[in-house]
């Protein structure tokens, strides 16, 4: 490959990325009340054609879509490919507790990766990707007592924090292929409870909990791929995400108003670099038969139980790092892809069918109760798009139902519908001129 269409495409990369990158970071992708605990809503890290199959992917590899599940999966991409991959969803929330429903809706831009082949055997990809989501907004009112004082408690929160990756993928020797992301992770959050009365000489109470984030992101990928017979192939995939401190000192400020007197007191907690991801495990496969129909399965885990997390301590009321607060996280996903004639004339046997499910368990707890589970379900179509040069591209649509709940708390069922462009076009192919 000649160093000016390696420039090429990495100009053009950071083109489309930089532009990504401003609009991602003011972009919340969650209504959920769940998202005040820890750092938030988990983000969905797949692409379009993995949220067909609910987010399937250490086991896929493709030369015609990004996979970032598994940077190993980079390899793959031929040396007259480009390929771009833009996402986002749009989504319905209904949440019920006690017998009350309240639906929500919001949009997001979800994601942005392109790969392309630098060296033989050798791909690369960038991206941006969110990592969790923040946004929330409700009140809770009671009677104090047998008195007729009511007491009004107004939590709003908002944040989330994103990374974007340089990844590579290689192609060792037939067969087996290793990967890396190296990730910037940004972000920051804003969660406030506000306390108030109509007793008006009742102070008022807000609790204010803040953190900046800027720090790194490493996650290594391994692939193993084994011809069976002519048409069939079984391949292994597994990736380690590295734990790590975030060098970030999450903030709490509590302050008292005084309505009658307006006089305000304020108090102020900081820890010291007191924020962590966790050491994740994931493993999967999939087995596909000629260029028809792939299945596989998931299996990932995530180390939250391991790390202290910043938490209002009980007798000092001082903000101080706990153990228990999160838990141990694992999921487990299982899905397949069906595509009739890829090669075929007809349209409909050209286009991708996919289906997919998952469970998960919750990463944090709630006072005593465990947090939500999560179990989810997902249908979708990778559509060509036809063009003069080829009909590589494909418009990836996929419907998601979700189901959020906790014992003695709010159950959500959300319906999202993703959206994904994959661009793949042979930008780089030398045409010839009879």
């Amino acid at each position: 490959m000649h160093v000016f269409e390696l420039m090429k495409k990495l100009f053009i990369s950071s083109l489309m990325f930089g532009a990504i990158l401003l609009n991602a970071s003011a972009q919340s992708g969650t209504n959920s009340p769940y998202s005040q605990y820890a750092l938030g809503v988990l983000a969905d890290q797949s692409q379009g054609f993995n949220r067909g199959m609910n987010g399937l992917g250490y086991g896929l590899r493709s030369g015609n879509q990004v996979n970032a599940l598994n940077p190993a999966s980079y390899s793959s991409i031929d040396s007259l490919t480009m390929l771009f991959d833009l996402g986002l969803s749009l989504q319905v929330t209904n949440f019920k507790e006690n017998g009350t429903r309240v639906n929500a809706r919001n949009g997001n831009i979800e994601y942005a990766v392109a790969s392309f082949r630098v060296l033989p055997k050798f791909g690369l990809s960038v991206g941006v990707l969110p990592y969790t989501n923040i946004g929330y907004n409700y009140a809770v009112t009671g009677q104090v007592g047998t008195s007729t004082t009511t007491s009004t408690q107004q939590s709003v929160g908002s944040g989330g924090l994103h990374q974007a990756y340089v990844g590579f993928g290689w192609n060792m020797f037939a067969g087996l292929s290793l990967g890396a992301n190296v990730s910037y992770l940004w972000g920051s959050y804003e969660k406030n409870i506000k306390v108030s009365s109509n007793d008006s000489y009742v102070n008022i109470i807000t609790k204010r909990y803040t953190a900046d984030i800027s720090s790194y992101k490493i996650d290594l990928g391994m692939q193993y791929e084994q011809k069976i017979g002519k048409q069939d192939a079984l391949v292994l995939g597994a990736t380690v995400g590295l734990g790590h401190k975030l060098n970030a000192d999450p903030a709490m400020a509590i302050m008292s108003l005084n309505p009658v007197t307006s006089v305000k007191q304020t108090t102020a907690d900081t820890i010291k670099n007191g924020l962590e991801i966790p050491l994740t495990i994931g493993a999967g496969f999939s087995y596909r038969h000629s260029n028809k129909w792939v299945f596989g399965a998931d299996y990932s885990l995530q180390k939250w139980g391991d790390i202290a997390f910043p938490d209002v301590d009980a007798v000092t009321q001082h903000y101080v790092l706990k153990k228990g607060v999160l838990r141990d996280r694992t999921k487990v996903t299982v899905g397949g892809e069906y595509v009739p004639g890829e090669y075929s004339r007809n349209f409909l046997s050209r286009v991708h069918y996919r289906v997919g499910a998952s469970y998960a368990t919750p990463y944090y707890n709630m006072a005593e109760v465990k947090g939500p589970k999560e179990l989810s379900v997902s249908v979708g179509f990778g559509i060509p798009i036809f063009n003069q040069w080829n009909s590589r591209s494909l418009l990836n649509i996929s419907g998601q139902w979700v189901h959020t709940s906790a014992k003695g708390f709010i159950t959500e069922n959300t319906f999202r519908i993703n959206v994904g462009l994959t661009f793949n076009e042979r930008w780089f192919q030398k045409w010839k001129v009879k």
